[in-house]
């Protein structure tokens, strides 16, 4: 039995999130903690949560059972939420958050080969009950884009060279496993093993079989319609790549060069984005919580209101 999930930056993120009643979505429900922490706080909050994982709703559904009728859940991608936000009624949401981390319950089970501390089957499906297992997804892609994938995701030296060996192991049938992956990387790399390099690699390949990039890009273009005026949008993100395209969402859409070419000579202002930011630093976490939870330590707060429309 894995040990429960601890939310990250719970009471920075309630410090933003908390915005009255409302309804309020957890995109990324997990074990429910920062879910249960919102409507602890927040005694007129109601809550649609979603997540693309069975077992993970199942364990929140659960958790959140006191709180009745104010808890609405739903299996869901990012992609699919629109469509469980209509079915919840389509009320302008007060808040939104999205924890863009794996949670120590899918990390610590064997079975989901999320992580290469433990011998198990080469998965990493958020939703195993849907698409492929990365095994089968590696014997049946090419070099160029798992190479690819493996800068994107993961900012991985070598790329190339590690994708080759990697798609030619899965051909052979030799990679079905969470430790033969990290036999070919280490391989691969040359030199003794090195557990950042294996973390760099198990997250892009997870990044990429779970489609997570194209995921978030679709969540970050739907908020913008969801949210109520003055509803705020929490995102917590683990990775560079995560963070910059929340960064981008932040800034609105980019002035055509037209209007730039023109803004040298006359006083144009470039279209005003839908949000107001609201953390100019981006938050992270204190070295005590860091301490008490090192799986915390690479979380990256930003917040954001949405403007009057």
């Amino acid at each position: 039995m894995s040990a429960r999930h601890e939310p990250v930056l719970v009471a920075e993120t309630l410090a933003h999130l908390c915005r009255g009643a409302g309804l309020y979505l957890d995109a990324t429900l997990g074990d429910g903690g920062h879910a249960e922490a919102l409507l602890d706080a927040e005694p007129g909050a109601r809550l649609l949560g979603t997540d693309r994982d069975p077992a993970a709703l199942a364990f929140a559904r659960g958790r959140l059972a006191r709180f009745g009728d104010r808890v609405t859940l739903a299996h869901a991608t990012f992609r699919e939420v629109p469509e469980a936000h209509a079915r919840a009624g389509g009320e302008p949401l007060a808040g939104a958050l999205l924890d863009l981390g794996v949670s120590s319950r899918q990390l610590d089970d064997p079975a989901r080969g999320m992580s290469f501390q433990d011998e198990g089957p080469l998965d990493l499906r958020m939703d195993p009950s849907r698409g492929a297992p990365a095994s089968e997804r590696l014997r049946d892609t090419d070099e160029t884009t798992l190479a690819a994938v493996l800068r994107e995701h993961g900012d991985v030296r070598g790329a190339t060279r590690l994708a080759r060996a990697l798609i030619e192991a899965a051909r052979r049938g030799t990679l079905p496993t969470t430790r033969a992956l990290a036999e070919v990387v280490d391989r691969a790399s040359g030199g003794p093993p090195h557990p950042r390099r294996r973390a760099q690699v198990f997250q892009a390949l997870r990044m990429w079989v779970n489609e997570e990039a194209e995921e978030l890009e679709a969540m970050l273009a739907w908020l913008p319609d969801a949210m109520r005026d003055g509803g705020v949008v929490v995102t917590l993100a683990y990775h560079s790549g995560e963070d910059r395209r929340i960064k981008r969402a932040l800034r609105g859409p980019e002035p055509d060069p037209g209007t730039r070419r023109l803004r040298r000579f006359v006083d144009v202002r470039p279209p005003e984005g839908p949000w107001e930011v609201l953390t100019r630093r981006v938050v992270t976490p204190s070295a005590e919580e860091t301490r008490r939870n090192p799986r915390a330590r690479s979380a990256r707060l930003r917040a954001f209101r949405r403007r009057p429309r």
